[in-house]
């Protein structure tokens, strides 16, 4: 049977424990991963402690993407295309299996400043046949619930016994290590890697 004086130092470390891990609201709610032949289907809900302003600064500046997933080898924006629109470009790398690649994605976005961004990928200077992504942005109190969507048709072979078993896991892996990266630098801090 523990003192006291035991059970308060025991409680006194724990605390001290809790106090020192780091502190975030981003909260994952929902993610979901379909597969129709060779499309990939993405949708997630996601609530920020951050402001909509902020979290599309962020998700517009193609500059600092390497900050949101280590995957991003390069990212940019890049000159706008002959319509005016904001274009990006993305190189990133990643196994499927032991099946390694250099990915690019470049193309156009469509914005509505500050509750919509959609991203849409040009294939002929891409990886993919088709990417679409789309971030929604809706005030949820204090915070922002981001819904996001991310459509793809790869240009590359994918093993097809266990390919799409694998890129469904590392899509929703991916989604969920860096919704705290994504929220760190809304809140104006540098995220951990």
């Amino acid at each position: 049977m523990m003192t006291r004086k035991a059970t308060l130092q025991l409680a006194a470390v724990f605390g001290a424990l809790l106090m020192s891990a780091p502190v975030t609201a981003a909260d994952l709610r929902d993610v979901v991963v379909e597969r129709e032949e060779s499309r990939y289907k993405l949708r997630s809900e996601t609530y920020f402690d951050a402001d909509p302003e902020s979290l599309y600064r962020v998700l517009t500046d193609y500059d600092h993407f390497d900050k949101i997933s280590s995957t991003f080898v390069e990212a940019r924006n890049i000159e706008p295309d002959e319509h005016g629109r904001p274009r990006f470009y993305t190189r990133m790398e990643g196994c499927v299996l032991l099946f390694c690649k250099s990915y690019i994605r470049t193309g156009h976005l469509v914005l509505t400043p500050v509750s919509d961004i959609v991203a849409i990928v040009d294939p002929e200077l891409s990886n993919f046949r088709f990417a679409r992504e789309r971030w929604q942005f809706i005030e949820d109190g204090d915070g922002t619930l981001l819904i996001y969507t991310f459509e793809m048709e790869p240009d590359f072979w994918i093993p097809p016994v266990v390919g799409p078993f694998v890129v469904k896991r590392v899509l929703r892996r991916g989604g969920a290590d860096a919704v705290d990266r994504i929220e760190a630098l809304a809140q104006g801090r540098e995220p951990e890697l």
